[in-house]
């Protein structure tokens, strides 16, 4: 059942108030304490996790409508009931109006309206509660969604920062590659130019007319296209030089990628085979 985990605490100074107080709830689960003094009663609060307090009105060490001001004050949630032989209207009024008191019933009290009144504060107590909860999840969340929200941003501040490194030594690669004193020209796997720097471009043969996205075959004879087949294949560096059928004014050094880019791909650099004229 529900209501086993929900305690009442009985205050009066008549025990036999509190005996049919006792013999009314006993077979509704909760757990009952009881007590017979204002002073006993908040004792007892104090050490115990109360969700509903019932109050004799009349008590010797003060009304019930003040003790409950002070539960009120030490222990917000508690649900508040006022029982009273009495009818201290303008005390009990003041009281119910300013919500120190959740219900007020005269003694001697209806038995199944004073039960459906206390399930009704029980379960007031409950969604106060559930609701509490709820807010808190939401602020936990909303926490944890800022913090993840935060570290996306540096992430994505980061690695933006670290794309931007990429760029600059990618460029700057380009450059270098751009101003080498040695004619290269970069060949993919599947044959393609796709590099070629100013110093190949002022070198090379007009006739092999070398562009940037021609197909390899289409610029140089079939002896320099199987060696860099062979050369991709083996993984191995070749050279094509004036002995070949080509018959080059220059050497070829074909050089196969490695490492990550291994199988990629060539580069092709050219150096001057020409003869050096003997000295005068």
């Amino acid at each position: 059942m529900e209501n086993l985990r929900h305690t009442i605490l009985c205050i009066d100074d008549e025990p036999n108030i509190l005996k049919a107080l006792q013999r009314l709830f006993r077979k509704e689960g909760y757990r009952i304490l009881t007590a017979t003094t204002a002073a006993q009663g908040l004792r007892i609060l104090a050490q115990h996790r109360v969700h509903l307090v019932i109050s004799d009105q009349r008590m010797p060490d003060m009304s019930g409508t003040q003790f409950l001001d002070r539960v009120k004050a030490e222990h917000p949630d508690t649900m508040r009931i006022i029982l009273s032989g009495y009818t201290d209207v303008d005390a009990i009024a003041e009281s119910i109006n300013t919500g120190h008191i959740f219900k007020f019933f005269l003694k001697p009290w209806n038995d199944r309206e004073l039960k459906l009144e206390i399930r009704k504060a029980l379960q007031h107590y409950d969604l106060v509660q559930a609701n509490r909860e709820l807010n808190q999840r939401v602020v936990e969340q909303n926490r944890e969604l800022t913090r993840i929200n935060e570290n996306l941003e540096q992430t994505v501040k980061e690695r933006t920062r670290v794309l931007e490194l990429q760029n600059q030594a990618l460029e700057l690669s380009h450059a270098i590659v751009e101003d080498l004193p040695i004619p290269i020209m970069g060949v993919s796997a599947e044959g393609l130019i796709v590099l070629v720097n100013r110093r190949m471009e002022d070198l090379a043969p007009d006739e092999w007319c070398i562009e940037v996205g021609k197909r390899l075959e289409d610029c140089f004879p079939p002896p320099i296209v199987e060696r860099f087949r062979k050369a991709l294949a083996s993984g191995t560096a070749c050279s094509v030089h004036s002995a070949d059928p080509a018959d080059l004014a220059c050497r070829m050094d074909i050089t196969p990628l490695g490492g990550k880019f291994r199988g990629k791909g060539v580069i092709l650099s050219l150096r001057d085979d020409t003869p050096s004229a003997p000295p005068a």
